[in-house]
């Protein structure tokens, strides 16, 4: 598949430029509320979601599943998240990860929700005040409630990220454990406490206030470590995971000429810098052995590919297709 530098590869250049309380497992009744409903194809339909947590309005898409449009009251289906980067664009999994071609996602229904630029999916300290955007809060107190009051999402879960995507469901399979069977991260950074600097400076070049997402790491500690997936990976011991990274290196995808096919490519791919793409999924990889190797010493469940590759965006298509049998395994168990 000829692929593109995403606008992952925005943040894989901020991430070196420049140098809450636990939720319950169930989700509660939604908080949120749809105020809009958009069909885009015969599959896929986007939801426009006025989020209290967030203090702003947001996008959710669905990929439906066969007889989901003659749904009744009470029908549900096996349900996989997937978790956006720290670009926040949902529709990479379309467009990147292209989750709507495999057959076997055809009985599944899939919900991909937008996050805020370095959104974390973390409820944000604020610099102490706390408020909006309550990144986690969205996720687990609107986004998945509303998919199983309205949207026929079952409670047999799984649950897939990039990037900071990865970050999130794992950070929620750890400490909040039965709630996805089984979870996958793509190029994550499964230990960010190890690299502050790294998500602080790229957060400045962004223009976010990265103190204002976990805090001053020198001040702020136990909230680096609240939801980081290495500190909690105990958590993880009954819940199935595959763990894939870069190693830094360039492999066979990188370098590819973007993909004329995909709305702004051309300028995120001329953002990218080969030696920013390489270090952050340096670090993306050197975090993830680190993972791995927690959990096989706990006895857990983990697989683990690194290969030749950069923060680039084009591994996804394939990464997704190797994690699929495990995901699948856990929602139709």
């Amino acid at each position: 598949m000829k692929n593109a530098h995403s606008r992952r590869t925005l943040l894989a250049s901020a991430a070196v430029l420049g140098a809450g309380g636990l939720l319950g497992a169930a989700p509660a009744r939604a908080a949120g509320r749809v105020i809009a409903e958009r069909r885009l194809d015969e599959r896929l339909i986007e939801l426009t979601v006025d989020s209290a947590a967030l203090g702003a309005r947001s996008t959710v898409a669905l990929l439906t599943p066969r007889g989901w449009d003659r749904r009744r009251p009470g029908d549900t289906w096996p349900t996989l998240y997937l978790l956006a980067g720290g670009d926040g664009d949902h529709t990479t999994w379309r467009t990147l990860f292209r989750v709507q071609e495999p057959a076997e996602l055809h009985d599944v229904l899939v919900v991909m929700p937008a996050m805020p630029l370095f959104g974390f999916w973390t409820d944000w300290l604020n610099h102490g005040k706390g408020g909006a955007p309550r990144v986690r809060t969205y996720f687990l107190r609107e986004v998945m409630p509303l998919m199983e009051e309205r949207y026929g999402a079952g409670p047999i879960r799984a649950a897939a990220g990039e990037s900071q995507g990865g970050f999130g469901a794992l950070g929620f399979a750890a400490r909040l454990p039965g709630l996805f069977g089984a979870v996958a991260a793509f190029a994550a950074p499964v230990h960010p406490v190890r690299h502050p600097e790294m998500w602080l400076s790229g957060a400045k070049f962004l223009g976010v206030d990265g103190y204002a997402v976990f805090g001053d790491p020198s001040k702020d500690w136990e909230t680096w470590l609240a939801w980081d997936p290495y500190r909690h990976a105990e958590g993880l011991r009954h819940t199935t995971v595959y763990l894939a990274s870069g190693d830094g290196t360039p492999g066979p995808l990188d370098g590819e000429d973007p993909d004329p096919h995909i709305p702004g490519t051309e300028k995120w791919a001329a953002l990218a810098s080969a030696d920013v793409v390489s270090l952050t999924e340096a670090v993306c990889g050197e975090e993830t052995r680190m993972l791995s190797a927690r959990l096989r010493s706990l006895g857990a469940p983990v697989t683990t590919h690194i290969y030749p590759g950069t923060h680039s965006g084009t591994y996804g298509y394939r990464e997704l297709r190797h994690a699929l049998p495990m995901l699948l395994s856990a929602l139709h168990r």
